[in-house]
């Protein structure tokens, strides 16, 4: 089992755990908002697994095809039993993605063409749910820095201010076209995208950008549909990518 995190591999045999956190075997970052331990990969029965031992944080752990996606609540663990698994987390203002890889998975995914059309309209179907196209360009806006980015690490998630900037939109139609798309993703059946009765879910944002990544809502080539020359969102690093 592997674990590539920022070019680095970390491998581990069968009946020996790997830490993930603040302070674990790999070591994340120094962001206090993050567990000194926070995930654990572990065999057990001749699985591997997933296990969030953290008491606040929540994980979105998917398959490199985004056919599968599942979000790891504090207590909760899932088998590993695919080659390749994707797993993202957001820790106060950092989004953090890593991959994991087994080299004898239990069994192995399917691929098939990203079921996306263009209905009448204008409206973009993913899966079962529609996007009209501001819809679509907002859900690029929020993840173009993972887009744009190579290998598994961090990034920030634009602010609502930066991203309205991206598009050349003013604040108040970003947040009327979020709090449209966030609905719409949890009248469908997403989790952590809604708080409860009339209260969305403060970190919407991140579980936003998560889910879009995991199920391939948007991809690389979707950067295409930022209209304009204007600069990339900065990663990480505070680097700008054109």
């Amino acid at each position: 089992m592997t674990v590539s995190f920022c070019g680095e591999d970390f491998v581990a045999a069968p009946g020996t755990d790997l830490t993930i956190g603040r302070s674990g075997d790999i070591e994340i970052d120094d962001n206090p908002f993050l567990h000194r331990t926070f995930l654990m990969v572990t065999s057990d029965n001749g699985f591997w697994w997933l296990v969030n031992v953290g008491s606040t944080l929540t994980a979105t752990v998917a398959d490199e095809h985004g056919l599968f996606q599942a979000w790891l609540n504090p207590g909760a663990r899932i088998p590993l039993a695919l080659n390749k698994m994707m797993v993202w987390f957001t820790a106060g203002p950092t989004t953090y993605d890593f991959e994991i890889t087994i080299d004898r998975p239990a069994f192995r995914a399917v691929a098939r063409e990203q079921d996306t059309v263009t209905e009448e309209g204008g409206q973009a179907t993913v899966g079962r749910v529609g996007f009209t196209p501001d819809q679509k360009l907002l859900v690029v806006a929020l993840c173009e820095p993972f887009l744009r980015r190579n290998s598994p690490g961090t990034s920030h998630i634009p602010s609502s201010a930066e991203a309205a900037e991206r598009l050349g939109w003013t604040i108040t139609r970003f947040n009327r076209k979020l709090d449209n798309v966030c609905q719409k993703l949890a009248d469908a059946g997403t989790r952590g995208l809604h708080g409860g009765v009339g209260k969305l879910a403060s970190n919407r944002k991140s579980r936003l950008v998560e889910h879009a990544l995991s199920t391939k809502i948007v991809t690389e080539a979707d950067l295409a549909l930022l209209e304009g020359p204007g600069d990339a969102l900065p990663d990480a690093s505070g680097d700008a990518h054109g």
